[in-house]
């Protein structure tokens, strides 16, 4: 009986491990890029297509600059959806965020991401 318990604990902790700690070039290898990465920032630049999504991932807190303009949303882990957009030179700070990342506009998505480590 305590085994059980166990080991059900020990699949559910396995079992929610990634959703906590999925890194975007894992997940999404062929959008996000390294660009640049030190002991305080990593750097990604990040670019999509109309209709495409992310796999779920987590950012720490980030700046991201947009370098055309786009609109997607982001759906955060407890559902709730966020509508984006943006126009050329936007700038957005967020601070560390789990989200799946959706283009919904008719223009590809560029955007260069500095994560704060």
């Amino acid at each position: 009986m305590m085994w059980s318990r166990a080991a059900a604990l020990c699949l559910l902790m396995i079992a929610s491990a990634p959703a906590l700690a999925q890194d975007p070039l894992q997940t999404d290898g062929d959008k996000y890029k390294l660009k640049f990465e030190n002991d305080r920032v990593r750097v990604l630049e990040y670019r999509d297509m109309p209709g495409e999504k992310t796999n779920q991932h987590r950012h720490s807190a980030f700046v991201l600059y947009a370098l055309g303009p786009f609109k997607r949303t982001v759906t955060l882990p407890d559902g709730k959806v966020l509508s984006r957009e943006f126009k050329a030179g936007d700038v957005l700070y967020s601070d560390a965020q789990t989200h799946i990342g959706a283009n919904t506009g008719d223009t590809p998505t560029h955007v260069i991401i500095v994560e704060f480590k």
